[in-house]
């Protein structure tokens, strides 16, 4: 069927309302404006800040399309696309790219100013959206959205990807995996010989965990109240697990003592204020550890430390999606997963078809990642 140019209609997963159920549903879905565009989506995995915009702890607009770690096939661009073309294979990112911005034209950072996560209106560049569903205008999230069958994207938000790319697979690297390996090998550069804890081992955890054995950490140690979680900690590197409900200390006590001083390097996958200021930051050397923050805490919550915890040399450090220009950087992290520098299969517990997003949800909220 000829869809070039013309509006589709496809599935889609919208929640109608906060804390609502996601509902399946038809949805019909614009041709790609000037600079976007429409993608089929092959595989897309869930991340924790799909849940956060579901549960309302990050704001966005309702109803909407939640999903932004996703791969898929371009079938169509707008005017003036030149990165991609209809066919290949690409990955949908969160944190764009414009290659305009003062963020994107500095050294450093990442935080394109074109992003659509802080805050998040759902709405695409020219301030509209391309889903509609029984007559209603739908937002998308991030400007991705790809719980469904087809989504529109803008091109800076748009990663070539290797024609030999396993999708099932690869989508990961789309968010979740960059933003816990890039945090640890990209961000904070975690040295070799040097001690880290991780607090949270779920996928962005474990990423972590994996990019601090293949930097050489002498000791990881990690922390989850879900002890399901330590035999997969430990068969990626994780050399120490605590369960902090069921220490005698507080956690970051803990830690200091295992490790003599406090450790190299602490990084928060979790997204809870109390572990960023009580435990992770703690848990650093005084003089020169540093505390990387992943974990995406609620939007009204506040970080309220005492001054001395820091003017001992200790580094407070924010991080998204692993620090990297993700339009330069991401193609190549696909990369060096086909020549196997990098493994993703390990932060694969399930795989589910589309139709059973509510069982992949149900998962997730069980823990099982």
């Amino acid at each position: 069927m000829d869809t070039l140019g013309k509006t589709i209609t496809c599935r889609a997963a919208i929640a109608w309302k906060r804390n609502s159920p996601l509902s399946i549903e038809e949805v019909q879905l614009e041709p790609p404006k000037a600079g976007e565009v429409r993608i089929k989506m092959t595989s897309s995995a869930i991340c924790g800040s799909d849940n956060h915009i579901l549960k309302g702890s990050l704001p966005g607009n309702f109803p909407l399309i939640p999903g932004h770690e996703g791969a898929g096939i371009v079938e169509s661009t707008g005017e003036g696309v030149s990165s991609v073309k209809p066919g290949d294979k690409v990955l949908t990112l969160v944190v764009p790219q414009c290659r305009e911005c003062n963020s994107c034209l500095a050294p450093k950072g990442n935080f394109c100013e074109k992003q659509d996560i802080l805050p998040s209106s759902g709405l695409m560049l020219d301030g509209t959206s391309r889903f509609t569903c029984k007559g209603q205008e739908i937002y998308q999230a991030f400007r991705t959205s790809t719980f469904a069958e087809y989504t529109v994207v803008p091109e800076i938000a748009v990663a070539k990807i290797d024609d030999a790319a396993p999708m099932d697979k690869v989508c990961l690297l789309s968010c979740g995996m960059p933003a816990g390996y890039g945090a640890a090998v990209h961000s904070a550069k975690v040295t070799p010989g040097s001690t880290c804890v991780v607090f949270g081992l779920g996928g962005i955890g474990s990423a972590v965990v994996m990019a601090c054995k293949a930097s050489g950490a002498s000791r990881i140690i990690g922390v989850d109240i879900n002890e399901e979680k330590f035999p997969r900690a430990r068969v990626l590197g994780v050399t120490d697990c605590l369960n902090p409900w069921k220490l005698k200390e507080p956690v970051q006590q803990v830690v200091v003592e295992m490790t003599g001083f406090g450790v190299d390097f602490a990084f928060e996958a979790i997204g809870l204020v109390e572990t960023v200021v009580y435990c992770c930051l703690e848990s650093c050397h005084l003089s020169y550890g540093i505390c990387q923050i992943i974990g995406l805490a609620p939007s009204n919550s506040q970080l309220s430390l005492e001054a001395l915890m820091v003017v001992s040399g200790r580094t407070l450090k924010g991080v998204c999606l692993g620090g990297y220009k993700t339009r330069d950087c991401i193609p190549q992290l696909v990369t060096d997963y086909l020549q196997n520098k990098i493994n993703l299969d390990p932060l694969i517990t399930h795989q589910l078809p589309f139709d059973q997003l509510h069982k992949a949800f149900k998962l997730y909220h069980a823990g099982k990642r």
